[in-house]
């Protein structure tokens, strides 16, 4: 319970951090976060303070480019399993295959290793 407290709160101050940084220092830092969790990243999506949708077993976040000018676009994308329940856990009444998701820039989340693995 402590080390996920532990956790959260040095991923919420990481978060603050790069919210001043350029969009290309994000990319490149982005790029070691998958260093980071290896394959098995947590992305949890939240709506007025609440988690409202979780996915797991996520190699990376992707940001997207544009296809004609090969500019950044204001979402990042991936794939993972959709963990319904919230225990961190592939269970056997959720998807069985990896989901294709889209984040905007604006969407409040949080990118973490999987502390329960």
């Amino acid at each position: 319970m402590k080390r996920t407290i532990i956790t959260t709160i040095m991923t919420l101050a990481v978060l603050l951090g790069l919210g001043g940084c350029t969009q290309e220092t994000q990319n490149q830092l982005g790029r070691a976060v998958q260093n980071w969790t290896g394959t098995n990243g947590v992305l949890d999506i939240y709506e007025g303070g609440n988690l409202v949708m979780r996915f797991i077993k996520i190699d990376k976040l992707t940001t997207a480019r544009g296809t004609g000018d090969g500019q950044p676009r204001q979402y990042r994308y991936g794939y993972g399993y959709l963990d319904k329940n919230f225990n961190y856990k592939h269970d056997k009444d959720e998807p069985s295959q990896k989901l294709y998701f889209e984040i905007s820039n604006f969407t409040p989340y949080i990118f973490y290793e999987n502390p329960y693995d």
